[in-house]
């Protein structure tokens, strides 16, 4: 359990970084708790991938500061975090085994082989050549190796991209017992579902500022009060004498309504067939469209 009045695994004060005529990142500033899994989320540019590098030690800031616990960072810093990057190039004709055992002989400070083996799950491809793995297979041995030196503080950068959802969902099994055991995470993902599953606190970027900030029920609860029925399509041009407003989304149709019980009610009125309806509660996806937009990003 997390102690609210101890001070941050990680402090961002102001950042701001320029790249010649841009502004990147324009004054943030957030706190990471520790035990807890804090969510960077954003649309493409938004600014989030520049604050995670600078929070990760690899980028500069041009004003502002990132402190862990309480210091400056500084080379001890990498010592006592972990990362695995969207992606990380594993050392060419190595088994499972041998890149773990490469990567930990890096560190002063090591967790045993065994442990993580255990952890991640990678008992059954070790003498595999790391080519040869499955994508979620390459994501746990990237976790793991991103835990050999029994980092304090995590960061998970896109770990899911590409994943099939079982492979998702085993990942994110993995991730919820990293957390239970003690470590702090920082996630960024595009998967609003993961944000939602795994994250204790989000913060949302665009153009390089906050636009919200809060645990993902908080956010959606001061943003929504009503719940989504989703119809197909053929039933859109039916909603209107039923008293209802739809907003198409592919081969399905949306209907928003504070009052699941009238609506459904209209609907059967006007002789709508509700046998392929779907009642669902707003989701952080739900946010997330509404403040940052449909506009595709580059």
């Amino acid at each position: 359990m997390t102690n609210p009045a101890a001070p941050p695994v990680l402090e961002v004060r102001d950042l701001v970084k320029h790249f010649k005529q841009v502004k990147a990142v324009d004054g943030l500033s957030f706190e990471v708790l520790a035990g807890t899994c804090f969510g960077l989320l954003g649309p493409n540019g938004a600014g989030k991938s520049t604050t995670i590098e600078i929070c990760e030690g690899l980028l500069k800031p041009t004003a502002g500061t990132v402190r862990y616990r309480g210091e400056p960072l500084g080379p001890r810093y990498r010592e006592r975090v972990g990362i695995q990057f969207q992606s990380t190039a594993l050392q060419d004709h190595l088994t499972v085994i041998e890149n773990l055992r490469f990567f930990s002989a890096l560190y002063p400070v090591r967790r045993p082989i065994e442990e993580l083996i255990a952890l991640c799950r990678l008992e059954e491809f070790l003498d595999r050549d790391s080519k040869k793995l499955s994508g979620g297979q390459r994501q746990r041995l990237l976790l793991a190796i991103a835990l050999v030196n029994d980092p304090e503080l995590l960061f998970l950068d896109e770990p899911t991209t590409g994943l099939d959802p079982q492979a998702r969902r085993n990942f994110w099994d993995l991730v919820t017992d990293i957390k239970a055991a003690g470590k702090t995470i920082v996630l960024t993902t595009h998967y609003m579902e993961e944000a939602q599953r795994l994250c204790d606190e989000i913060v949302i970027v665009d153009r390089g500022r906050i636009i919200a900030r809060g645990a993902p029920g908080q956010l959606l609860a001061e943003h929504f009060n009503d719940s989504v029925l989703e119809l197909p399509a053929a039933e859109a041009a039916r909603l209107a004498a039923a008293g209802l407003c739809g907003v198409a989304q592919g081969d399905t149709v949306e209907i928003q309504t504070p009052d699941v019980n009238a609506a459904v009610a209209a609907l059967l009125a006007q002789g709508v067939s509700l046998a392929q309806l779907r009642i669902r509660p707003r989701a952080l996806e739900d946010l997330f469209i509404e403040l940052t937009g449909r506009g595709l990003r580059e």
